[in-house]
């Protein structure tokens, strides 16, 4: 909302220095002026009388506008894209997991091992816990790729992570 200036009365309607008025926000570059509301305690201007009106001139006649061409979707070699995602995630540091669909099921696991009772979990600790999973999932996944690399394979495949986990051990590999 526009607000009167506290150093006294506003100047006078129409001048130079006066702000605009209340109830219309400033006009933006990008979607042109909004459309204009009738004046509150006036009628609507009537047409003088007496003077002829003036008729629109003849505008020339503008060409057919142009389409504008179609644009395609970018098309990325085999692997680019990969890579890009890849780089992508590796520069950031943001969790990957969803905070609210990992709350539910730590809360659903909670529920199993507390028989039904039903406990409060505090943001900070399921954040905490959201991080420590996340870390373990990652290196898991590393050492199992270097697993299916050692098989002079491209593809992840679970007998990849089961051997990831038989290797790390009982306590690594939370047995």
């Amino acid at each position: 909302m526009w607000r009167r200036s506290p150093a006294g009365p506003s100047p006078r309607r129409g001048s130079p220095t006066s702000p605009r008025r209340r109830g219309r926000p400033p006009a933006s570059p990008r979607r042109g002026r909004p459309p204009a509301s009738p004046r509150r305690g006036r009628p609507p201007a009537s047409p003088r009388r007496g003077r002829p009106q003036a008729t629109p001139r003849p505008r020339p006649q503008e060409e057919p506008a142009q389409e504008r061409p179609v644009r395609r979707r970018r098309r990325y070699r085999p692997g680019q894209r990969a890579m890009l995602e890849i780089r992508k995630y590796q520069k950031s540091t943001s969790l990957l997991i969803q905070k609210l669909p990992f709350a539910r099921l730590v809360r659903e696991i909670c529920l199993e091992f507390t028989r039904g009772v039903d406990m409060y979990w505090q943001g900070m600790a399921l954040l905490a816990l959201q991080e420590a999973a996340e870390a373990f999932l990652v290196h898991l996944m590393e050492d199992a790729y270097l697993c299916t690399i050692h098989a002079k394979r491209v593809t992840l495949f679970p007998k990849d992570i089961q051997l990831a986990r038989r290797i790390r051990g009982y306590q690594e590999g939370l047995g």
